[in-house]
């Protein structure tokens, strides 16, 4: 898979949905982990964290919005149940992105959804858990942007992926001729 993805949280104040949210990151192949205005305890999150995954990506802590610092064309994407938002199975996802959920009893913030170059939402009745809907994103990622054989017409096993064949050169300016 081409590209990377980062994760995060706005105002996250408990502990086990943090540590669940940073073991999927870690299981998924996020490149980095982040909070914003968090309040939480280390020991507390390793509890539901059991791959221990700060070891294993970084993990950055923003106490504000301003002090946010993404990588150079790192897309910034929220998800947000709001009307605005494009829904998730019809969102084509950044190469470079950092997808960032509120917290468990709220929204992001206006400032931080408009600092968002994208807005999803996961087409739900109502707010799932924040550690369900990080994890939804991140494998709604792996699907559309990983090479898997296409499903089936058939219910079982999938097809075989067909192997990839290098067409000729593109070329992108009209040639004089």
């Amino acid at each position: 898979m081409r590209g990377y993805f980062g994760i995060g949280v706005e105002k996250i104040s408990k502990p086990h949905n943090l540590g669940n949210l940073m073991r999927s990151a870690h299981a998924f192949g996020a490149s980095f982990f982040f909070t914003l205005d968090a309040a939480f305890k280390p020991r507390q999150v390793r509890q539901a964290d059991t791959s221990d995954a700060a070891q294993h990506l970084p993990l950055y802590v923003w106490d504000s919005l301003a002090e946010m610092q993404l990588p150079r064309g790192c897309r910034l994407v929220g998800v947000e149940l709001t009307d605005a938002a494009v829904e998730l199975p019809s969102f084509r996802h950044p190469q470079a992105a950092a997808y960032v959920l509120g917290p468990e009893r709220g929204s992001l913030s206006p400032e931080l959804q408009d600092r968002c170059d994208f807005l999803v939402k996961i087409p739900t009745k109502f707010c799932v858990n924040v550690g369900i809907a990080g994890a939804l994103v991140m494998y709604d990622r792996t699907l559309s942007m990983g090479r898997f054989a296409p499903r089936p017409a058939k219910p079982g096993a999938p097809a075989e992926m067909a192997e990839h064949v290098h067409g000729g050169p593109r070329l992108r300016r009209k040639q004089a001729g």
